[in-house]
């Protein structure tokens, strides 16, 4: 059997943030036997921990949805980082698909560089089509200069800017417009203004998630969105994002963007996590 722990990511209190499922001495486990166990736990992503290939590193860690693998993931990487750390201040190294992410522990605060920096990729959506895809006005669609786009920084994000709170509240996901609005990227991040941030939601039910409480890896990505539409200024910028709140889930995601000579440099993601289980779980008989 393999020991397990459960985090809620992206908050200091239980029962609020980002579940997550660490899973420890994963060395031996398939390609398959992971998915196995992250679809049992069936949460938004479940992280194996597996001996580094460099030991100057801390980990090699896998991440997984119910339903298929990520290359990098935000809340993934804070919660095992806070694990492997034991509470204590440091710099922990995880070797993710996407690259080596390098964490700081600070008074049990996680920092985390983003492995890619965020890009706008592939063609835009339509407002006509995204008001469709969320059951929404297209006068709800966009705010300011920031219109709908595609990005990623490791991992492909449609993001919708919406018009305020109200229309963030109201948006979901609607039928056979919504998956054809997501058959190319099969996860949306809509974000609008709430003071000096944002306030996001995040949908990606093909992937076995209806909705994400917090999502760390869209969140390295907006700065993409926020540079296009002249939100960044030169140097370091901190910007608060919540997320889940429509779910009940509060979460407090930190996200710091370096900008040199009008170019995005270096994104920085902070967050903490509480402990909320821990348990043993059989290995599966595939492979």
């Amino acid at each position: 059997m393999l020991d397990f722990h459960i985090y809620d990511v992206f908050t200091d209190r239980p029962f609020s943030g980002n579940p997550l499922a660490v899973v420890t001495g994963a060395d031996g486990l398939s390609t398959a036997q992971m998915q196995v166990i992250a679809r049992q736990f069936n949460l938004s992503e479940t992280i194996f921990v597996q001996s580094p290939r460099d030991p100057a590193h801390t980990a090699r860690v896998r991440i997984f949805l119910p339903k298929a693998e990520i290359p990098f993931a935000g809340h993934p990487t804070i919660g095992c980082a806070l694990h492997l750390s034991g509470g204590e201040n440091g710099r922990i190294v995880l070797e993710e698909q996407a690259g080596l992410v390098p964490v700081t522990i600070a008074d049990g605060l996680a920092e985390f560089v983003a492995p890619a920096l965020p890009a706008l990729t592939g063609e835009a959506p339509t407002p006509v089509d995204v008001a469709a895809a969320l059951g929404l006005a297209v006068g709800q669609i966009g705010f300011g200069a920031h219109r709908p786009a595609m990005a990623s920084a490791g991992n492909d994000f449609i993001f919708v800017p919406l018009r305020d709170l109200e229309a963030l509240a109201q948006a979901r996901p609607r039928g056979e417009a919504f998956e054809a609005l997501t058959r190319a990227a099969p996860k949306l991040y809509a974000y609008a203004p709430e003071g000096d941030g944002f306030r996001a939601r995040m949908f990606a039910p093909a992937n076995g998630v209806p909705e994400d409480p917090a999502t760390g890896s869209a969140s390295a990505t907006l700065p993409a969105l926020l540079l296009a539409a002249g939100r960044l200024g030169e140097g370091e910028n901190r910007i608060a994002l919540r997320q889940g709140v429509e779910m009940g889930r509060p979460s407090e995601i930190g996200l710091t963007v370096q900008v040199g000579n009008g170019a995005i440099t270096e994104v920085r993601i902070s967050g903490r996590a509480a402990k909320v289980a821990e348990g043993r779980i059989t290995i599966p008989e595939v492979h």
